[in-house]
């Protein structure tokens, strides 16, 4: 936190507002890296891309460069599930047509799909009312800082009174639909798509490790979406920018830390709390904003 506190102080004005920045090979290898680390731990990759790169002195790689990546994430999601993946659609596909919606495959499928709807409305209306969303105020360290610790303070108020009593085995559709709310916090930069929603899951009373499963399979919708309207979209001008060489050893690289990373926080949830992200994220935020403070 210190190193990041002092890169941040030396960063030159313009390293934080001007737009995406060129990446060559080995930077691009780096983000991948924090991509895939910080995607599905509770922690921000959105925050972790934006501040790392300006903290190294890289500048902001933008909002397209980020969503690009991501697809390397969701690679590594659907290779870690593909067996609940087929389970949950092969069994709601057999539930529909025996008329059996009480099937459990149903209820998660229809949570799932229900759960996608919040992220997906509000990020249309984020694209709508904000055009240049990539300027927006709400992607400045302030706001990321702010936003990283006021998600520390609801993850530690989910820990403690979190009843941690329900499994996976007994999600709703309901559930679905409520941790999609939570997902939808993730258009904040800082907010942690994975943590908004893992911290939801736990104070509905879900187990941390069935919290975390449920977070992973909701996400799948949402980053598939993100990445390919923002691959879309970065065809001109930010696609030349990144370079399509640099683009595939990122997406690649945060392919390979998502998938050690699922396989860490699965098996890690299953004996341990979440207090250590508590932390990280606390002190994160706070190191944002003394280096803010002693910059001016």
């Amino acid at each position: 936190m210190i190193a990041l506190v002092d890169a941040l102080l030396a960063q030159t004005p313009a390293a934080d507002v001007s737009g995406p920045a060129p990446l060559n090979l080995v930077q691009t290898i780096v983000l991948g890296i924090v991509q895939g680390l910080t995607e599905f731990l509770p922690i921000s990759s959105s925050a972790h891309l934006k501040v790392v790169p300006i903290a190294l002195g890289w500048g902001d790689p933008g909002v397209a460069y980020t969503a690009i990546i991501q697809l390397g994430s969701i690679v590594a999601v659907l290779w870690y599930f593909w067996k609940d993946l087929t389970t949950i659609t092969l069994g709601a596909v057999n539930a529909v047509m025996r008329r059996d919606y009480e099937s459990q495959e149903f209820k998660m499928a229809l949570g799932i799909a229900l759960g996608t709807i919040p992220i997906v409305f509000f990020g249309l209306l984020i694209k709508i009312l904000v055009p240049d969303f990539d300027k927006s105020p709400l992607r400045s360290l302030a706001s990321i800082a702010i936003a990283s610790i006021v998600m520390s303070l609801l993850l530690a108020i989910a820990e403690k009174i979190g009843t941690r009593d329900r499994t996976y085995e007994k999600l709703t559709v309901q559930d679905g639909i409520l941790m999609g709310l939570g997902q939808a916090m993730a258009l904040i930069p800082g907010c942690s798509r994975s943590g908004s929603t893992l911290t939801a899951g736990l104070f509905m009373g879900l187990e941390r490790a069935a919290a975390a499963r449920f977070s992973f399979l909701l996400g799948i919708p949402a980053i598939t979406l993100a990445g390919l309207v923002e691959l879309k979209g970065a065809v001109g001008e930010e696609m030349g920018n990144a370079g399509v060489v640099t683009l595939a050893v990122g997406t690649i690289s945060a392919f390979v830390f998502s998938y050690l990373s699922i396989a860490w926080l699965m098996k890690f949830l299953q004996t341990q709390n979440t207090w250590v992200f508590v932390w990280y994220r606390l002190a994160f935020g706070v190191a944002i904003l003394t280096a803010l403070a002693g910059g001016h």
